[in-house]
């Protein structure tokens, strides 16, 4: 086998990419940098690289005989042992992956829809061909968390799972918190420095959070995840002042995607924008850090955090999981335990607290009609904030905080509130993540 020196390598272990974009590129430095320094027992050489035009300029040059436009280029080639998937999106990464694994060759992935959406698909078709589908940098870039869910966490029965898993809107509440701005701003900004996309509906309207906490969820509870299963709100609808009243009320605002399960009741999985308690370690996640916190049965609460994106955290991943195929004497991989039906619990069943911003009329009875609604659903008052409107002083804000109430009775009082002649608007209903000690 040749490595990309032009120097024969027998005993390397043949590594074909599948897409050489940002993280790509950041994947086949290291391979390179790995493969010089010679510091692995196993040494690996980078193969073929598949691109959709070979003559554009990159920031790494691999040479003629490297990058190809030809997928078969990597799925074909007898020296290429492990093929490496970064092309994102379902189609046609799905056919590829199926391909490669039919093909004996193990892959590794960070597509964290395909995944989603035709995982279990996928490793059944390896455990047949007997290869490894391994898909560390699926979830958390380069926060080790797939491999401690299949390995290391095996003993526990997996309470709960809470994590901020998009760092691109993290990136955008975190500047709304501390610096007032609001939504339209800060997207424009996160788009400016790359963090966002041109259409950054899979980021801001909570798709790439569920992908994500459906690939955690399938691991954590070795049951089907479907996307359809999981309650999903985006951010859009958050308000600068949504934090200064999330603020004096001890709450900052993230874009949060839970699971919890149990044998009686069932699994709720769920991705929303929530108000956290300021004193919990979540609430300080900011920027474009990830995190996931994790509550075995036995173990109790482990907590993973670092960068959730970017070439170089991705890229840690995929070269871990590419070292540990090399390495491996065996085949061991991810989802190998045979799944069982877990009941899918709907969001109308969740319990919670409410934050909820109204503007109402400045005059006498506002808080009683909406007390009385709220009251009919059998649902009480905790907290209530009264401010002047940013512009009409005619109006006010109104926040309220709910005690512990079901959802199915929480969007029933909504629809009636809504209709209250004192109420101008609903602006924002926000669920309060419950933690220990809180309620």
């Amino acid at each position: 086998m040749m490595g990309v020196s032009g120097q024969a390598n027998v005993s390397a272990v043949g590594v074909g990419l599948l897409g050489l974009g940002v993280v790509g590129s950041a994947v086949a430095k290291a391979l390179l940098s790995r493969d010089e320094s010679k510091e692995r027992k196993i040494p690996l050489a980078l193969v073929s690289a598949v691109v959709r035009d070979p003559n554009k300029l990159r920031s790494i040059d691999l040479g003629q005989s490297i990058v190809t436009d030809d997928p078969q280029a990597v799925i074909d080639n007898n020296s290429v042992s492990i093929v490496v998937e970064l092309m994102g999106g379902e189609n046609p990464a799905f056919d590829y992956i199926s391909s490669s694994l039919k093909a004996g060759k193990h892959v590794v992935t960070a597509n964290k829809e395909v995944m989603c959406k035709r995982g279990n698909e996928l490793l059944r078709i390896a455990a047949d061909n007997n290869v490894e589908l391994k898909y560390e940098a699926s979830v958390g870039g380069g926060i080790p968390i797939i491999g401690p869910l299949t390995n290391d966490l095996v003993a526990n029965r997996i309470q709960s799972i809470r994590a901020i898993i998009n760092g691109t809107t993290n990136f955008i509440l975190t500047k709304m918190a501390y610096e007032g701005a609001d939504f339209d701003d800060v997207l424009a900004e996160a788009q400016s420095f790359g963090y966002a996309e041109a259409d950054p509906t899979a980021d801001v309207d909570g798709f790439d959070a569920m992908y994500k906490l459906s690939v955690l969820a399938r691991l954590a509870y070795h049951t089907e995840m479907p996307v359809e299963g999981i309650h999903r709100e985006g951010i859009r609808d958050i308000h600068s002042k949504d934090f200064r009243y999330a603020s004096e009320l001890g709450f900052t605002i993230k874009l949060l995607a839970a699971a919890q399960a149990s044998d009686d009741s069932g699994l709720l999985a769920r991705v929303h924008p929530a108000l956290i308690p300021l004193e919990v370690p979540m609430a300080s996640v900011n920027g474009v850090l990830n995190a996931v916190e994790v509550e075995g049965d036995l173990v109790g609460s482990l907590w993973f955090q670092g960068p959730g994106a970017g070439a170089e955290p991705t890229a840690s991943a995929v070269v871990g999981d590419i070292l540990k195929i090399s390495e491996s004497s065996g085949i061991n991989s991810y989802d190998s335990a045979t799944f069982a039906p877990f009941n899918i619990i709907p969001m109308n069943d969740h319990v919670c607290q409410y934050y909820m911003r109204l503007t109402a009329s400045d005059q006498p009875g506002v808080l009683a009609n909406v007390a009385r609604v709220l009251g009919d659903a059998g649902i009480s008052i905790s907290a209530v904030l009264q401010k002047d409107t940013d512009i009409e002083k005619t109006q006010a804000d109104l926040v309220i905080m709910t005690h512990p109430a079901r959802e199915a009775n929480m969007q029933t009082a909504v629809s009636l509130i809504r209709k209250l002649e004192t109420v101008i608007q609903l602006d924002n209903l926000i669920r309060v993540e419950n933690y220990a000690g809180r309620l």
